[in-house]
């Protein structure tokens, strides 16, 4: 099983190696594939300048990551925040790759990122900001080659401007260069939801092995934006009673429960849960530990860490976002019987419905909403299925399980490969 760590101070990177280390032990992985999975393929670092609102020029920093290209064109997510590294650009590509193995689309993985808070840019700068950092990348995406989508504090018209600009800079139309698009130019139904559906999917199937009434469960989900809200809305019309939420400015909770689409009718007026006025404000810490029966954690990585996962009461938890746990939390978890659905798997829905964009996008052909949900539905069961089995059968915690499923799927996809030359 995926041990504990004592160093509170371990990176994305650190973390994500470790899970994929001690998972190959298990299988016996052969040391010249642990060498190939533990490096990126290719590390792309650029200066985005931008012409500010003001004449100014500012430079910003800018990654693209592709980890593993073995059994497909690299897919991920491109996203703006203060706090991204390179480090932690490779620790999400990394996640990708096993997340895109563990639902079996024909992917490896990537990430993408830039250095910088959008929240202090104009809507201009932000457009001339994402088509530079298109255009300074242009020579490794594309749609056989590396297909980006929406990460955190970015959305469906960013990846039309990278589109667009890929365009552009072809001569023609290549709608397939992204994923989570606009509908109107060639995006997919199901999509904007897609992780949040993909993540609850998987909440229905656990709760159903393991004899959990969903009707009146309490819920609480730390990361009010596209995942964690879609997810609380789904989570709600279960008939769970969701309790608690929090974003970036704090938490609120109700013991009777929350109206989650109020809460997001108050964070699309002022900014922030902290402003609904039928709550007692908690903090993000506060929520992580509250006595729930499903924790949904979908804001940024390390937030349940050896410092407080002693103190989490959640029964099951759902990783809504991308490495919330760290490796420590994960062993105090697993002791204390919480169940923890993997990242891998829980929040794997958003590349599965990006994949039939994809897909569409090739094919010149669009789905119907009910064909998306069928599809989505029916993927997300079967990858829950096998991880769920795998790891009853060996007596393994469902994360351990999930990177054993991809582990073999990769390495068996680079031995069949072999090295070239």
């Amino acid at each position: 099983m995926i041990a504990g760590n004592n160093n509170h101070n371990e990176t994305a990177l650190d973390v994500a190696l470790q899970q994929m280390n001690e998972a190959a032990d298990l299988i016996h992985l052969d040391q010249s594939t642990r060498n190939l999975l533990s490096k990126p393929k290719r590390v792309l670092s650029v200066a985005v300048p931008v012409q500010m609102d003001d004449g100014s020029v500012q430079v910003f920093d800018g990654y693209r990551v592709q980890h593993n290209l073995a059994r497909g064109p690299a897919k991920g997510g491109i996203r703006f925040h203060p706090e991204v590294t390179m480090d932690e650009v490779v620790a999400l590509a990394m996640w990708m790759t096993w997340k895109c193995a563990v639902v079996d689309i024909p992917y490896g993985g990537a990430k993408g990122g830039i250095v910088v808070d959008p929240k202090k840019l104009s809507i201009g700068e932000i457009e001339r900001m994402t088509r530079r950092f298109t255009s300074e990348i242009s020579m490794i995406i594309g749609p056989e080659k590396d297909i980006p989508a929406p990460d955190v504090n970015t959305n469906p018209q960013v990846m039309a401007w990278i589109m667009d600009t890929y365009s552009m800079e072809m001569g023609y139309s290549i709608p397939a260069v992204v994923t989570g698009k606009p509908i109107e130019v060639g995006g997919s139904v199901g999509r904007a939801d897609a992780t949040s559906r993909g993540c609850v999917f998987t909440i229905i199937d656990l709760a159903g092995r393991i004899g959990l009434d969903l009707e009146g469960a309490t819920v609480a989900v730390q990361g009010y934006g596209n995942v964690g809200s879609n997810a609380a809305f789904m989570l709600e019309d279960l008939g769970c009673k969701v309790v608690a939420v929090s974003d970036v400015e704090g938490g609120i909770y109700n013991e009777n429960g929350l109206n989650t689409r109020a809460v997001a009718d108050t964070v699309r007026e002022s900014g922030s849960v902290v402003n609904y006025p039928d709550a007692e404000h908690i903090s993000n810490d506060e929520l992580l530990v509250l006595p729930v029966d499903i924790l949904v954690p979908a804001a940024l990585e390390n937030q349940i860490t050896g410092r407080n996962a002693k103190n989490v009461r959640a029964k099951v938890i759902a990783e809504g976002a991308n490495g919330p746990l760290t490796p420590e939390a994960d062993a105090i978890l697993r002791d204390k019987g919480c169940i923890v659905i993997p990242d891998i798997l829980a929040n794997a829905g958003g590349v599965t419905v990006s994949y039939f964009e994809w897909v569409q996008g090739i094919q010149a052909l669009s789905w119907t909403a009910e064909q998306v949900q069928r599809e989505l539905k029916r993927r997300m069961t079967t990858a829950f299925e096998a991880v769920y089995s795998y790891a009853q059968e060996e007596k393994l915690d469902m994360r351990t399980a999930a990177y054993v499923i991809a582990l073999k799927r990769v390495a068996q996809a680079i031995k069949l490969r072999g090295v070239y030359p």
